[in-house]
C-alpha cells in the first residue's frame, strides 16, 4: 500500500495469507551490526512475559479468594474484565511488556495479551495465541504509515481446578476490543516466539517513528532471530536500512520479504522506493505498477483529498471524501474526527457531535482521547449556549 515517503510497517502483523516454508535462520548478510552503535537500552525477550512483584500481589493477595471461589480461568478473567480491579485502558502508543502494561493499567491488544498470559502461565493456565483477520487496518504519524494487526488469546483450565473439571478443548477467549470490532473475525494459532517477535518488531516501528534509528534496528533484529519467519521483521528491517542510507541492506531484507510474501503490498512499495533511490527506475516503476493492480484504493486515499478539500474552504468534498473513509474503516478514530470537522464547516452541528462521539469511543490513545473529549465538550456547551438563547 502506498505511502507519503516510505509505507513502514506492519506493526504487530502481517497479512493472513500463508506463505512459502521458510527457513528458521535468517538469511546470510541480512543482519549488520556493524553498521549501528549499541542500543540505547536492552534488547531481550526475557522480560516480555516476566512478573513483577506487583502482579505476584496481584495474583496471591488481591484476588487470591476469587481464584479460590469462581475457579483459576474465571477467576482471572474476572479480574481483568472487573472495574473493580485493573481498569484497564486501550491505548495503542506503546507496546508493553507484561510488567509495564500492569503498571500504567494500559496497552494496544498486544500487550494487554503479553499481560493476561504472564498471568495465565504463572497460575499453569494452558494459554493459545490468536492471529486475528481482521481487516485492512492502517494508522499513520507523520509522513509514515502502518497497518495494524489484532492479536488475542484463549485460556485453557487447570485439571486441579475444584471448580471447573472440564475437557482439555474447553477454551476462554480473551479479547480487549470491543465486542463490535471482533465480531465476525477469523483467527488463526500462533506460537509465542511469534508473540515475542511481534512485540519486538512493534518496539522497532515505535523507535523508528521516534527518528531512533539505532535502537530501532536493535528491535527489528530481535524479532528476525525470535522468529525468522516473521516477514513484518524483514519489512521493518529494511525500512530502517532505507532511512539510514544502507540501499543495498535494504534491498536485501525487502527481498528476502518479498520472497515469502509476493504480493504484500507493504513490502512492494518500500522496496520500490529503494529501487528509485538506487536509480533502477524501471525496476521500481514495475513494481509500483505491480502495487496498483493489487491496490487501486490505498490507504487514507479519501482523507488526503478531504484534506485537500477542507484546505479549499470546500466543506461538502470534504465531507463526501471523510465519509467514504468512515465507511471503509469504521473504527478508525481520526475518520470520525476529521468528518465532525467538515459537519461543523457545514454547520451540522448534531451531525458533528455523533461523530465527535465515535471518534471518542474508537480513540486508540490518550491523547486523542483528550483531544476528541475537549472537541466534542465545546460543541455541547456551543449547543447549550443557543437553546438558552432568548
Amino acid at each position: 500500500m502506498k505511502t507519503w515517503i516510505v509505507a513502514l510497517l506492519a506493526l504487530m502483523l502481517v497479512a493472513c495469507a500463508a506463505a512459502p516454508t521458510a527457513p528458521s535462520r535468517p538469511p546470510q548478510g541480512i543482519l549488520n551490526d556493524q553498521l549501528f552503535d549499541g542500543p540505547s537500552t536492552y534488547v531481550g525477550a526475557e522480560d516480555v512475559f516476566a512478573l513483577s512483584d506487583e502482579m505476584r500481589r496481584f495474583l496471591r493477595v488481591d484476588i487470591a479468594d476469587e481464584l479460590n471461589v469462581k475457579g483459576t480461568r474465571q477467576g482471572l478473567f474476572d479480574a481483568l474484565y472487573s472495574q473493580g480491579q485493573l481498569k484497564l485502558e486501550y491505548d495503542t502508543l506503546v507496546t508493553k511488556n507484561a510488567a509495564e502494561a500492569f503498571a500504567t493499567r494500559s496497552g494496544n491488544c498486544l500487550s494487554l495479551v503479553i499481560m493476561t498470559a504472564a498471568f495465565a502461565k504463572e497460575l499453569n493456565l494452558p494459554v493459545r495465541f490468536q492471529r486475528a483477520a481482521s481487516g485492512e487496518v492502517w494508522s499513520r504519524s507523520g509522513n509514515v504509515q502502518y497497518y495494524i494487526g489484532h492479536v488475542n488469546l484463549s485460556l485453557g483450565v487447570k485439571y486441579s481446578d475444584s471448580v471447573f473439571q472440564r475437557a482439555s478443548t474447553d477454551q476462554m477467549t480473551i479479547d480487549f476490543l470491543p465486542p463490535a470490532e471482533t465480531r465476525g473475525m477469523s483467527s488463526r494459532v500462533v506460537d509465542e516466539k511469534t508473540i515475542v517477535a511481534m512485540y519486538m518488531n512493534n518496539r522497532a516501528a515505535e523507535s523508528f517513528a521516534l527518528g531512533n534509528m539505532t535502537d530501532a534496528y536493535w528491535w527489528a533484529r530481535g524479532a528476525i532471530l525470535q522468529n525468522a519467519q516473521f516477514v513484518s521483521s524483514y519489512n521493518t528491517l529494511g525500512v530502517v536500512y532505507q532511512r539510514t542510507g544502507h540501499l543495498r541492506e535494504a534491498e536485501a531484507a525487502l527481498t528476502h520479504a518479498l520472497e515469502r510474501e509476493p504480493d504484500n503490498t507493504r513490502v512492494i512499495s518500500n522496496l520500490a522506493s529503494v529501487l528509485a533511490a538506487e536509480g533502477r527506475v524501471q525496476e521500481s516503476l514495475a513494481l509500483s505498477a505491480k502495487l496498483d493492480l493489487l491496490e487501486p484504493d490505498p490507504p487514507f486515499r479519501y482523507l488526503n483529498l478531504g484534506m485537500a478539500a477542507l484546505q479549499k474552504g470546500d466543506y461538502r468534498a470534504a465531507h463526501d471524501n471523510f465519509a467514504r473513509e468512515v465507511a471503509r474503516a469504521p473504527f478508525n478514530g481520526e475518520f470520525h474526527y476529521w468528518l465532525a470537522v467538515a459537519d461543523v464547516g457545514l454547520g451540522e452541528t448534531e451531525s458533528a457531535r455523533w461523530e465527535l462521539a465515535r471518534a471518542l469511543e474508537y480513540s486508540s490513545t490518550q491523547k486523542d482521547h483528550e483531544l476528541y473529549a475537549a472537541k466534542l465538550a465545546r460543541i455541547r456547551q456551543a449547543s447549550s449556549a443557543v437553546n438558552r438563547t432568548p
